[in-house]
């Protein structure tokens, strides 16, 4: 087994190498604005799964997922060339979910800000149920003795 930190080295270089490739090499129609945003490595640096994410609609996400996967061998090829290790990882290509997840978080900040509006909103203007400064004072209670 290999430590974590040459397989993060591998994951990084990979992440790299793939993202190069597919600006400089790689020429299908199908694929579209792609961005690698992580790659990671097993720790017996036999598999590596690359992240990303597509900008656009369902059917640009698709096509664009035919096109990496039609290229993978080409992409396998090119990281082995340039990393320099002895098994060349297989890659799988996972849709990264960081784009619905901070649009989810934008829209929960939303309905968040919409409800500090109705509440500020609610109080202003409004009075205490009771006096304004419920808490007695030691003053009062060394009189009261």
């Amino acid at each position: 087994m290999t430590d974590n930190a040459r397989a993060r080295k591998l994951a990084d270089r990979i992440q790299v190498v793939v993202a190069e490739t597919l600006d400089r090499r790689i020429k299908d129609p199908r694929l579209g604005f792609v961005t690698i945003t992580d790659a990671r490595v097993t720790g017996d640096l036999r598999e590596a799964t690359v992240f990303y994410t597509v900008y656009g609609d369902d059917e640009e996400r698709a096509a664009s997922a035919a096109a990496l996967e039609s290229a993978k061998g080409i992409l396998r090829s090119e990281v082995g060339r340039q990393t320099g290790v002895r098994f060349t990882p297989t890659l799988a290509f996972v849709p990264d979910a960081l784009p619905e997840n901070a649009r989810t978080i934008d829209d929960l900040l939303d309905r968040a800000r919409a409800k500090d509006e109705e509440v500020r909103d609610a109080s202003t203007g409004a009075s205490y149920a009771g006096e304004a400064d419920p808490y007695r004072k030691p003053e009062e209670d060394e009189a009261s003795e």
